[in-house]
């Protein structure tokens, strides 16, 4: 029934669409199937659509831009402006306190488990919402050559430090040899 709904309102032109819920009684390769089609067809006819979905993996799919509620449920909440997928998908995950990522093999969408290492690497960077394993090593690199550059940094500092403690001893001696020198006149 809910894929004849689905198609139904698509073979109605119009300018904007709003899909409430397009998985909802679809078991999960039909929830893949529906998904490729409302994408095609929205890609293909160049229309406007909103997609009301709680089915996170079906709408980091068909998403490109998503607007993030916060707050309480039926107390007091605010819908933020919408954003691009990644960061809003960061934003959401960010405050449910979970990683998600693709697996690398077969790209199937991973929730990570509480506390791994890829829970715990993706939290430090940042990266709640990851869609590709090569971001992260990327990133990592990123900041592993920002950690040697201020190693660096401070190797210089410190040298230079050091050849400033050097030039003051020297400067000291020198005066003392000086005194020395004159005092022995």
């Amino acid at each position: 029934m809910q894929r004849v709904a689905i198609t139904l309102a698509l073979g109605k032109k119009a300018d904007i669409y709003l899909i409430d819920e397009p998985s909802a009684y679809l078991d999960s390769e039909q929830r893949i199937i529906a998904a490729k089609v409302i994408k095609r067809w929205i890609m293909n006819t160049k229309t406007a659509c909103f997609v009301v979905e709680h089915d996170f993996i079906m709408s980091s799919y068909l998403a490109d831009k998503v607007v993030v509620f916060e707050g309480t449920p039926a107390v007091s909440t605010k819908g933020n402006a919408p954003e691009g997928l990644v960061s809003g998908m960061n934003r959401f995950l960010k405050m449910l306190e979970i990683t998600f990522r693709r697996d690398p093999t077969n790209f199937r969408p991973r929730i990570n488990k509480h506390e791994s290492q890829k829970d715990q690497e993706q939290k430090k960077l940042g990266l709640y919402f990851l869609t590709d394993d090569a971001e992260i090593e990327k990133l990592t690199k990123k900041s592993l050559t920002k950690k040697e550059q201020k190693l660096e940094e401070q190797k210089k500092k410190e040298a230079e430090e050091e050849a400033a403690d050097l030039e003051r001893r020297q400067a000291r001696e020198d005066k003392e040899e000086s005194k020395n020198y004159d005092s022995d006149e």
